[in-house]
């Protein structure tokens, strides 16, 4: 198990060679989508149904029936993790 440190919290996550069940299919997901399991997908990996339902989430706002573009939802994506100095 890989910890990460961020300041003062600790977070043990399960790396993707260790994955087992819905987490393993998750990651599988996100190697195929993206070719590497990013680490947001990683801190979340304690709670594999909770990320498994977030990435449905996920795909539903990005590329589900919207009035948005998908230039747009990226576009919007891009200003709320500007605006949280977040670089995902």
């Amino acid at each position: 198990m890989e910890r990460y440190n961020w300041g003062m919290a600790f977070i043990g996550v399960i790396k993707p060679d260790a994955a087992e069940g819905v987490l393993a299919g998750v990651y599988a997901q996100a190697e195929r989508r993206a070719g590497r399991v990013y680490e947001i997908l990683k801190v979340m990996s304690r709670s594999p149904g909770a990320l498994k339902i977030s990435m449905e989430m996920y795909g539903a706002v990005m590329f589900g029936k919207s009035d948005l573009s998908r230039g747009q939802r990226e576009m919007l994506a891009v200003v709320v993790s500007a605006a949280n100095h977040c670089h995902y």
